[in-house]
């Protein structure tokens, strides 16, 4: 989701805080790094998927463009740079890119065989592509009457797929700020509302993936005003249309970290399930596009 102008002028103002925020980063906290380019079209970071060595990646931008590459990581395991393609621009069902006020995309899910998701957000214009080839032309899936209520700014954020293939995918708001968050699951051909998810607090979905001990990992994020963002990650046990109440894993103070809105869950060369994180920086100065990681216990 793309920062307002009020909430990007508060956050600019709110940036002298991050510093005493840092001091009480969240248990397993590995290391942040801020990524940096030339390519100006690199920015508005919204999804990632990484690949089971945590080294390849692809990342989408909510301006309707994608880049990947490899993370390039010391003996440690920590992310010492990274070496990306140019940024590109999605493609829609010819060889044209995505129209303006329909390429707000938002959620990127990559199936083994190659084929890549994509979730929109926009007025009237949420929805999920398929793509065989990522920088190919774009095959729309059948959309179900609710995306249409979706609210402005606030529809197809997570997107994911689970170990049978399905495609889960998490509004950011569903049309009200309290009750369960639904779930929309794409099996067989057909759009699914199988369960929904627990909602606490204020905080927001913004990104998912499925780890590979079959979890759903859920990327939520809380604005602040002046004091910034604060992300959550929990974790569900899926059992065919039913979820479990969830965990906490891990939550950010304010300011801790950027405006984190995708997720990538992999399992590193120890075994223990890594979270990699990236940052949107809304295209604004005072903001930064980052990875962020994190290692659960085991």
């Amino acid at each position: 989701m793309r920062c307002r102008s009020l909430c990007a002028l508060i956050l600019g103002c709110g940036l002298a805080l991050e510093g005493s925020a840092a001091e009480t980063l969240p248990a397993g906290y590995i290391g942040n790094y801020v990524w940096t380019s030339d390519d100006p079209r690199l920015g508005g970071l919204s999804a990632l998927e990484v690949d089971r060595t945590g080294t390849r990646f692809t990342a989408l931008s909510d301006r309707g463009a994608w880049t990947a590459g490899r993370i390039l990581r010391d003996a440690s395991g920590a992310i010492t740079g990274i070496a990306a393609s140019p940024v590109t621009l999605l493609k829609a069902r010819g060889t044209m890119p995505l129209a303006p006020g329909r390429n707000d995309s938002e959620g990127l899910a990559i199936a083994p065989d190659g084929t890549a998701y994509v979730s929109f957000e926009g007025p009237g214009t949420a929805r999920v592509l398929r793509y065989r080839d990522i920088g190919g032309p774009a095959e729309n899936l059948p959309s179900p009457p609710e995306f249409a209520r979706l609210r402005l700014n606030s529809a197809l954020e997570a997107l994911a797929i689970g170990p049978d293939g399905a495609l889960y995918t998490i509004p950011e708001s569903g049309g009200r700020d309290s009750g369960p968050l639904q779930v929309f699951r794409f099996r067989g051909g057909q759009w699914q509302r199988p369960f929904t998810l627990p909602r606490l607090g204020t905080f927001l979905p913004v990104g998912a993936d499925f780890g590979p001990d079959g979890r759903l990992y859920l990327l939520e994020r809380q604005f602040r005003g002046i004091m910034g963002f604060a992300s959550r990650v929990r974790r569900f046990d899926i059992r065919g249309d039913t979820a479990s109440a969830g965990e906490v894993l891990l939550e950010s103070r304010p300011g801790q970290h950027d405006n984190l809105e995708g997720i990538a869950v992999w399992r590193d060369k120890g075994g223990a399930i890594r979270l990699t994180m990236v940052a949107d920086d809304n295209f604004r100065f005072f903001q930064t596009t980052e990875l962020v990681e994190y290692r659960l216990p085991r």
